[in-house]
């Protein structure tokens, strides 16, 4: 992955953070986006910035289309050339049954969570499509095990976000193969990262891991080898395709 460039949208925490740590050790130099947590970003730039990698840390907010179209222009002057797209970036609303979901939340959730991923995902194409003189190159969608099970009671408006990308990354793939892009997803389970405070519930996995065969949840980074593997040469004749990392869920 020697001087490849890598965005990781959302990249400042939890599975974002991770991966980008990841690549960073892997050759890439990294780009990761934050919307509100710079701290936690410029924390970890300057620990792949400490391990003698290159990255750089850029505020965006991926559901508005004029802070994707600057996050990607930044990009282009301080790296140059993109050669893979990881869309990370997701949230969470407290959990709720769907008779009490407002307009206004629904909107946030599928803001950022699908037309974030489309955007982020638009402007990387225009960029790597050797239809528009790229060189290739690979998305990852960050999906999630909602996407099959629903998550009634809690978050269904999440779980049919993350079921958009789903389809989302089989139309693309599709769209892009004949092009150098190869695209795919991870399905995350239950894993160990603040996002289930932000619903309400920090101790959402103990209560859970029952239910789970491996009877425990997972690591950030057990997530962010998986999205390497799918970025990397290994995985070149793989596209369309999804890897859940659940422990069995």
């Amino acid at each position: 992955m020697k001087n490849r460039v890598l965005l990781v949208s959302g990249g400042s925490r939890g599975i974002g953070a991770a991966t980008a740590r990841l690549a960073a050790e892997a050759g890439w130099s990294v780009c990761i986006s934050y919307h509100r947590q710079e701290a936690q970003a410029r924390a970890v730039v300057e620990e792949i910035e400490s391990i003698g990698g290159r990255a750089l840390a850029l505020k965006a907010d991926v559901g508005r289309e004029a802070d994707v179209l600057d996050l990607f222009e930044q990009l282009d002057q301080a790296f140059g050339t993109l050669s893979g797209l990881v869309n990370n970036a997701g949230i969470l609303e407290p959990q709720m049954r769907v008779e009490g979901m407002q307009a206004a939340r629904l909107a946030r959730v599928f803001n950022v969570n699908v037309l974030g991923s489309f955007l982020c995902a638009r402007e990387a194409v225009r960029r790597m499509s050797t239809r528009h003189g790229g060189q290739g190159g690979a998305i990852v969608n960050l999906s999630s095990m909602a996407a099959r099970l629903g998550s009634p009671n809690e978050y269904v408006d999440y779980a049919a976000a993350k079921g958009a990308i789903d389809s989302f990354t089989i139309g693309l793939s599709k769209e892009v193969a004949a092009e150098g892009i190869r695209v795919n997803a991870v399905r995350p389970g239950l894993i160990h990262t603040d996002i289930h405070a932000s619903g309400g519930e920090p101790g959402r996995i103990e209560r859970l891991k029952g239910s789970v065969p491996m009877g425990r949840g997972g690591r950030a980074e057990e997530v962010a080898r998986a999205i390497l593997w799918l970025l990397s040469d290994e995985a070149s004749y793989t596209t369309g395709s999804f890897i859940d990392v659940s422990g069995g869920r």
